[in-house]
């Protein structure tokens, strides 16, 4: 029942893989408005929640295991839909076992170290779900499009020239190499929003109050770069998506179908981990035998000495619930009689 799941789960974001070695044009080759062929809204709820319910199965493993972590990477220009994905997506999971990172403009601290530095520092650990709400592909895109933020990175001279992007694509592919020799799986999401459905969402921010505080004048300059992000986009997306660590352009006109693929994604990762609950030895299971039976010893009078292994047993929800029934009787005698016999 559970591979049926992760099946349906899954299956439809296959078309939404950069295959590795390809060169992509985000105008050609993916549309924003994609649903999969999924038509009602609800449909693609109940798909989300299906993957959400799978995600929060796979990350308690996960913890148990404690030899894999998951890093999500998600990128997409102002308004595609990123806070609500992580909020949905991640809203069945343990809040302990993940983390957020946003990352901002460079601190001088940050400048200081190469470009990869700061986002080493907010790796996730073994068993951990780390998010970088905008990634170290950053430094490709929104760099590549302001190229004064080059200037301030405090490169050589020789660190500046017509290929360091190309240098740039191959140091972060032998990075997430190395990340995922070591253990960790990366997940590389682009939330793909059209021109049309960027300028709706930026006019409701303005029209609704309570959104006036996530627009900034700042994003309509932005979104007069769109052909040069789109270049940058296509080229990062040719560049980096790798066997080891592929891109999955999710259609985001749609926020429940986006979220959906997100999660998708996400379980068909962890699926592939495939996280198990550790074994304990033979000499733990026989201390842990030991201790049941004093933990049974202690039940009061009327109690089942465990009632979750009563409940779980054939027919043992009713009987649990029927020895309930019958303590609590004997409870009331004693205080109406002050004993558990009946009165003749």
């Amino acid at each position: 029942m559970a591979d049926d799941r992760v099946r349906r789960s899954t299956e439809f974001i296959e078309p939404l893989r950069v295959e590795p070695g390809s060169k992509v044009c985000l105008a050609d080759d993916f549309d924003p408005g994609y649903k999969a062929g999924i038509r009602k809204k609800k449909d693609g709820v109940e798909l989300l929640r299906a993957g959400v319910d799978l995600l929060a199965d796979y990350q308690r493993r996960l913890a148990a295991q404690d030899t894999f972590g998951v890093l999500v990477c998600l990128q997409s220009l102002d308004a595609g839909g990123k806070d609500g994905t992580i909020r949905h997506v991640m809203s069945g999971v343990n809040p302990q076992g993940v983390h957020v990172a946003g990352f901002k403009v460079p601190s001088a601290e940050e400048l200081d170290h190469d470009y990869l530095w700061r986002y080493a520092r907010r790796l996730p650990a073994r068993g951990e779900i780390g998010i970088f709400n905008r990634s170290h592909y950053e430094e490709v895109l929104v760099v590549r499009v302001h190229p004064e933020n080059l200037a301030r990175q405090k490169l050589p001279a020789e660190a500046r020239g017509p290929d360091v992007w190309e240098r740039r694509y191959r140091e972060i592919n032998d990075w997430e190499r190395y990340l995922c020799d070591n253990g960790f799986r990366i997940v590389k999401l682009f939330l793909n929003l059209s021109r049309e459905e960027q300028r709706i969402r930026f006019l409701k921010r303005i029209d609704v109050p309570e959104r006036n505080w996530k627009f900034s004048p700042a994003d309509v300059r932005e979104r007069e770069r769109w052909d040069d992000y789109q270049e940058a986009f296509s080229q990062m997306l040719s560049a980096t998506s790798t066997p080891w660590a592929p891109w999955y352009v999710i259609p985001a006109d749609h926020k429940w179908f986006a979220r959906a693929c997100a999660a998708a994604v996400l379980v068909r990762t962890l699926r592939d981990i495939d996280p198990r609950y550790p074994r304990v030895s033979a000499a733990t299971r026989r201390e842990l035998a030991k201790v049941r039976l004093e933990l049974e010893r202690e039940a009061p009078a009327g109690a089942e000495p465990d009632p979750y292994a009563a409940s779980n047993a054939p027919g043992g929800a009713a009987k649990a619930g029927n020895h309930r029934k019958a303590g609590r009787s004997r409870t009331a005698r004693k205080k109406a009689g002050g004993s558990g016999t009946a009165h003749p």
